[in-house]
């Protein structure tokens, strides 16, 4: 396993202070404002541990409130709203200097047979390994992103693009485990894909970006340390936002999960 990964991991792994209240620490080094994506798979792991153990996370719904402070630890508290007999809902709260920086409603489904069915996967196929440079390796996720060179380019693109992510490790027999470092990438690339149709036309460094919400359905199970495929799409931009929307494929063509995210794009 990747020490990167590895870090997460121990990230993930939540200091319980009180029922329903838990501590969450952050990247050592880190001098920027936290990554959402470690801030809503923390706040996940909170919740998933206040209900029964045969009940999985179908749906979240976050809002992202103020920047992160990687200085400090984070205070998570859980709200226990409801435990029917086949749903539990719970609210979450992360704060730090007494406010909070992220709220979190999620929702989880005790297993049950049903309709089944989910529309196809883009033609697309994993990267070979001997295209991974060791840059590529060097990270938390594994990440290779179709028509690269294209998409980097200062010119208009199409609002789409398709990525290939998988945990830099081997991890554990662990769903819950799996659902929140889901959630932890499921955060990369999505805002920039807005963006895209707008390339040649903005200068990055004068331009602020921040997620403001991010919505997610977990529809099937799925490895974290398999290939699995991010088709992103933004179907609009505009009043200083943009929206953006992601599938999740397996290799071989199961959708597992959906994702849309608005986020803040201000030019100034």
């Amino acid at each position: 396993m990747h020490p990167k990964l590895a870090e997460v991991i121990r990230l993930l792994d939540l200091e319980q202070i009180e029922k329903n209240l838990f501590r969450a620490l952050h990247p050592e080094g880190r001098t920027h404002r936290l990554y959402g994506g470690q801030i809503m798979a923390q706040a996940l792991v909170a919740a998933t541990r206040t209900v029964p153990a045969d009940r999985a996370a179908h749906s979240l719904h976050g809002y992202f409130l103020k920047p992160g402070d990687p200085r400090v630890p984070a205070v998570i508290e859980v709200e226990q709203l409801r435990d029917g007999g086949s749903f539990s809902t719970r609210r979450v709260r992360v704060v730090q200097h007494g406010a909070a920086i992220f709220s979190l409603d999620a929702s989880f489904h005790k297993f049950e047979p049903g309709l089944d069915h989910a529309l196809p996967m883009p033609d697309r196929q994993p990267p070979p390994e001997e295209k991974l440079t060791p840059a590529i390796r060097d990270a938390t996720f594994i990440t290779w992103r179709h028509d690269h060179r294209q998409l980097m380019a200062e010119e208009p693109q199409a609002p789409a693009q398709d990525l290939w992510f998988r945990a830099n490790g081997v991890l554990a027999e662990d769903p819950a485990l799996h659902t929140a470092l889901l959630v932890y990438e499921s955060d990369n690339a999505l805002l920039a894909t807005s963006r895209l149709p707008h390339r040649g036309n903005f200068v990055r460094e004068r331009m602020q970006v921040a997620s403001l919400d991010h919505a997610m359905w977990f529809h099937r199970p799925a490895r974290v340390d398999d290939w699995l495929l991010y088709s992103l799409d933004s179907p609009s931009s505009s009043g200083a936002r943009g929206l953006n929307r992601g599938s999740i494929y397996t290799a071989d063509g199961l959708l597992v999960a959906s994702t849309v995210q608005e986020g803040l794009i201000r030019i100034f």
